[in-house]
């Protein structure tokens, strides 16, 4: 979805690879308000990166439209005396809805999958008492790797060849990701979901700073109130949450610099990235597979520097199917946010996919408190609800920035 440029086998003017182009320019902008968003990261429901243009989405909707078949098509066998017009025009006024319907699915599929990945990883760490988050996450990279690999043999997706000049360039984004990773796992071991989803807020301010000095980005007045006012949610949130943990707040502090460094970088090495392949493109399942696999050996290392290996051995989960099953399924949902993100972004449009990824964080804070049994207070639930509905204000503002630029 990400190419961003044009393949050596395909002409210029191809509608996959005008499409593909356009989506990339959209998506490129928005790393990451997920546990798994378009730009491959599992923080997906966490720090909201920069919103793309609704005049490029606009762009990418005209030309879907226009080679999905959605144009008006000219039908030389209809009889105009028999009837036949009026059944031709009944196949046409269908197929807005049949779009209309499968952008509601996708949105569905996104929210569904976005919130299950985070719940289902509270559980294994908090419900289980699993206590090595390192060998979740190498896990669930490797269930992605060979699901990616699967679909990409069958020829169901295409990939980029991994070769040693590409995976040096991406090597520094990767350590950054893998670092991402874990510090989120690890804090979401101490913290409750709703406050974990307040505290990613934070990256949106770490990533807007980053923005001023690296690319001379200027912000206007809601942007910076709305920033604000999240940092006010989260100081009062940790000042008044129930079952504050000062290593956990530490960890979620280590993983907010370092989702904001992941997405200010990758928006650098993606250019140089592209440059490097075979066929000067790097679409997200590339960068799906390209992120997951040079993780796999570096989270080895630290499942070694941790430590984590004498208590799989001594851990009797291991030998539970049950928890095998649930941990399986942590994998599979992590890489369906990134397949149901781009179904969601093709459907839709980067704005609408930026602010239903806002307005998502409110159903998973009401779930997270309901399903773990989070003992509240009104001020704790008060600063909780005021960092959603900042989240929301922040993503209305970076549009409406976006669109008077």
């Amino acid at each position: 979805m990400n190419s961003r440029g044009l393949a050596l086998s395909i002409p210029s003017d191809s509608p996959k690879t005008v499409v593909e182009r356009l989506v990339a320019e959209d998506a490129s902008d928005s790393v990451f308000h997920g546990e798994r968003g378009p730009l491959l990261n599992r923080e997906q429901n966490g720090g909201v990166g920069p919103l793309s243009s609704p005049v490029g989405s606009g762009k990418r909707e005209i030309f879907i439209r226009s080679f999905s078949g959605s144009k008006y098509p000219v039908h030389d066998d209809i009889d105009l005396e028999d009837g036949d017009l009026e059944k031709g025009r009944d196949k046409i006024l269908r197929k807005p809805v049949k779009i209309q319907n499968q952008a509601l699915l996708s949105g569905f599929a996104y929210c569904i999958s976005s919130c299950s990945m985070i719940l289902v990883n509270k559980f294994v760490l908090s419900g289980y008492d699993f206590n090595a988050g390192i060998s979740l996450m190498l896990y669930q990279n490797l269930v992605s790797v060979v699901i990616v690999s699967t679909l990409s043999m069958l020829g169901v997706i295409s990939t980029e060849p991994l070769t040693w000049r590409l995976i040096r360039v991406w090597l520094p984004v990767n350590v950054i990701f893998v670092g991402m990773l874990v510090t989120s796992i690890f804090s979401l071991k101490y913290i409750n979901v709703a406050m974990v989803t307040v505290l990613k807020n934070v990256t949106n301010v770490i990533t807007a700073i980053g923005e001023i000095y690296l690319f001379k980005k200027q912000h206007d007045n809601r942007v910076w109130a709305a920033l604000f006012l999240m940092i006010i949610s989260a100081v009062s949130g940790g000042m008044t949450d129930l079952q504050f943990h000062a290593v956990g707040y530490a960890w979620q502090i280590v993983n907010c610099f370092l989702t904001a460094a992941y997405s200010l970088t990758l928006r650098r090495v993606m250019d140089t990235a592209k440059h490097v392949t075979k066929s000067g493109n790097l679409n997200e399942f590339s960068m799906v597979l390209l992120n997951n696999v040079l993780s796999l050996p570096l989270g080895l290392l630290l499942i070694f520097a941790f430590n984590e290996v004498d208590y799989l051995i001594k851990t009797p989960l291991m030998k539970m199917p049950v928890f095998w099953l649930v941990v399986t399924s942590s994998g599979f949902l992590g890489l369906a946010i990134s397949f149901t993100s781009m179904w969601f972004l093709h459907q839709t449009g980067a704005t609408t996919y930026s602010l239903t990824g806002s307005l998502n964080k409110i159903p998973l804070s009401v779930a997270g408190i309901i399903l773990f049994k989070v003992p509240t207070s009104m001020e704790n639930l008060t600063s909780i609800l005021f960092g959603l509905l900042a989240g929301v204000f922040f993503a209305k503002a970076k549009m409406r920035e976006r669109s008077q630029s």
